[in-house]
C-alpha cells in the first residue's frame, strides 16, 4: 500500500507543471507550434517574412455560435524593436481576434492564422490597441511561391496566411477587429502593461514562456531587409 501511495504522488507531482501551466503560456506555446509548422513547409516565402515588421499568429481559431458565423481567437503579437523596426524582436504582447464571419471557409474546424504586418504604418495601426482591417489597415491574402518573388505593394499593410487540417492557403480576413488582450498581458507579465510598453518601449524582457517563440524568429529572419 506504501509503494501504491508513493507512486501515486510522485504521478501527481509530475504532472502538476503540465496543470499549472497559465493560459499566456499555453497560448505562446500554441503559437510557437503553429509558426514552426507552417515555417517547416515553406509556405510563406522567406524574402517576404525578412520584410515583415510584426507577426501576429492566431492558433485554432475556431467558429462560435450556432448560425451566427461568429470566430474569434486570441493570438500573440511579436514586432522587430527599433525606430525603424528593424532590430531585435521584442517580447510578445497577447492580442485578440473577432473575424465577424467568414462564410463557409473555417465551417466547424480550426483555423490557424498568422498575419505578417509588412509596414510600419501597419504597426503603428495594430499596436494601437484596437484595429478593424479595411478601415484602420489595409490586409489581403498573402502570396505564395512564384507570386511572392515580386510582392512590394507599399499600399498593404498585412499579409494573412492560414493553415485548417493540414491544408495551407492566404486567406482574406475581411473586417475583422483585433485588439490587445489586457488581462492576458497582466497575467503574463504581472502587472498591466499594453502593446505599445512591451514591443516600442522595450523595457519589458522577454518572459520564459516566450522565449521559444521570440528564439526561432531570431533564428529564421534576425534581419529586416
Amino acid at each position: 500500500m506504501t509503494k501504491r501511495i508513493t507512486l501515486l504522488l510522485m504521478c501527481v507531482a509530475v504532472s502538476l507543471p503540465l496543470f499549472a501551466q497559465s493560459k499566456p503560456a499555453k497560448r505562446l506555446a500554441d503559437s510557437t507550434a503553429v509558426l514552426q509548422t507552417i515555417l517547416d513547409k515553406s509556405e510563406i516565402p522567406q524574402n517576404i517574412l525578412d520584410k515583415a515588421a510584426c507577426v501576429l499568429i492566431y492558433p485554432s481559431v475556431k467558429k462560435v455560435g450556432i448560425g451566427l458565423g461568429v470566430s474569434y481567437g486570441r493570438g500573440v503579437l511579436v514586432c522587430r524593436t527599433g525606430a525603424k523596426m528593424n532590430g531585435h524582436w521584442s517580447a510578445p504582447a497577447m492580442y485578440t481576434l473577432d473575424t465577424g464571419s467568414l462564410g463557409v471557409q473555417l465551417g466547424s474546424t480550426a483555423t490557424d492564422y498568422v498575419l505578417l504586418v509588412m509596414t510600419e504604418r501597419g504597426a503603428d495601426k495594430v499596436l494601437s490597441g484596437k484595429l478593424k482591417l479595411g478601415a484602420g489597415a489595409s490586409a489581403v491574402a498573402g502570396p505564395s511561391g512564384a507570386n511572392a518573388a515580386g510582392f512590394n505593394d507599399p499600399n498593404v499593410d498585412i499579409l494573412s496566411y492560414s493553415q485548417s487540417k493540414g491544408l495551407f492557403a492566404g486567406a482574406s480576413l475581411g473586417s475583422a477587429s483585433m485588439g490587445s488582450d489586457s488581462d492576458a498581458n497582466k497575467e503574463l507579465y504581472g502587472k498591466s502593461v499594453d502593446a505599445t510598453q512591451i514591443i516600442r518601449d522595450g523595457a519589458v524582457p522577454v518572459p520564459p514562456a516566450g522565449k521559444a517563440l521570440v528564439n526561432l524568429l531570431e533564428k529564421l529572419t534576425p534581419k529586416r531587409m
